[in-house]
């Protein structure tokens, strides 16, 4: 079998393909056949070394992939051979708050999913909804993660609420997604009319184009009767102008300081803070908790995700490459098949 492996810093110079034995399970863990990964944005900052989690050398890097268990361990009783499932990316990470002791990630210091078979904790997996294929599976485990946890474990959304997402990243368009199914209003930011056609085609009721309208917030206000939104989902930045957008008593979920607009940022007003009255709330991906939550939704609605382009596996530089161009719509996707 072969797998992909980083040495961290040295972007796709130090990404080289090896080839080993397909692993056997050891107790509580199973093999996947991986079927399909994803990537993004923040696979490209683990090739460069700039990530905030630790990098060991010679990880398998990737956290998103599908597959099917094709093996199993002693004493694995949530999965069987046959299933279809993902890795959450966050295979110690259950449940509850994210903590320190439940850091250990996929693709950083854990191998991760780019790779053709897969040894991962039968904790760490989750079923995938049964329409789905398994290129579309793949773009669950990061983007589609974070956005169900930005919308769910903070205050209430409720139909009727107005959410604000920035960009039309991974994350974005499943917050759109979702917030649609939930029966919220939902604004999205974004930097063309080719791309704001496409947003309104999945459902954004405004689409602001923040490069013709650099102070934007201003238009999120007047959008909702001076009021602001109930939610603010913050993947892109400036953190600020989302601050200005949000309604007090709201909620802005913040995706990552290094997504947020931390180049050339500028300081929050701690007054800004307090006079908004609104909750800042950390968004770290999600547990495995909220994954299955989210592919009980997926399939109860029979939603899918959107994907840009498909790559194969022996492509993954240059799938590398087409990420980093920053102008696909939807997931970048590889297949095994």
């Amino acid at each position: 079998m072969r797998s992909y492996h980083l040495d961290p810093g040295h972007g796709l110079a130090g990404l080289t393909v090896q080839e080993h034995d397909v692993p056997e399970p050891g107790r509580g863990q199973v093999v996947v056949r991986v079927r399909a990964n994803s990537l993004g944005f923040r696979d490209l900052m683990v090739l460069a070394g700039n990530y905030p989690l630790p990098i060991r050398p010679g990880v398998v890097p990737g956290c998103e992939g599908a597959g099917e268990v094709v093996a199993v361990g002693e004493d694995v009783g949530r999965v069987r051979p046959g299933d279809r499932v993902a890795a959450t990316v966050f295979p110690r990470w259950l449940d509850g708050p994210f903590r320190l002791d439940n850091a250990a990630q996929l693709g950083t210091m854990v191998d991760g999913m780019l790779t053709e078979y897969a040894v991962v904790s039968e904790d760490g997996v989750v079923p995938v909804p049964e329409h789905l294929s398994y290129e579309e599976a793949a773009a669950l485990p990061l983007a589609a993660v974070t956005a169900w946890n930005a919308l769910t474990s903070g205050s209430a959304l409720r139909p009727g609420h107005s959410v604000l997402t920035l960009g039309s990243g991974g994350v974005s368009l499943f917050v759109l997604q979702f917030a649609k199914l939930a029966g919220a209003r939902v604004i999205v930011t974004t930097s063309g009319a080719a791309k704001a056609d496409r947003l309104k085609a999945l459902g954004a009721d405004d689409v602001i184009n923040y490069r013709e309208d650099p102070a934007w917030s201003e238009t999120v206000r007047a959008l909702t009767g001076g009021v602001g939104v109930d939610r603010v989902v913050d993947s892109t930045g400036p953190l600020e102008q989302s601050l200005k957008s949000v309604a007090f008593g709201g909620e802005v979920a913040f995706v990552g300081r290094w997504l947020s607009g931390a180049a050339g940022a500028r300081p929050i007003d701690p007054a800004l803070l307090f006079s908004g009255g609104a909750t800042l709330r950390p968004i770290a991906t999600g547990s495995r908790a909220h994954f299955a939550e989210l592919a009980r939704a997926v399939e109860a609605h029979r939603l899918r995700p959107v994907l840009d382009r498909v790559f194969p596996f022996e492509d993954v530089p240059e799938a590398f490459r087409y990420v980093e161009s920053g102008g696909g719509f939807g997931k970048v996707v590889i297949t095994h098949d």
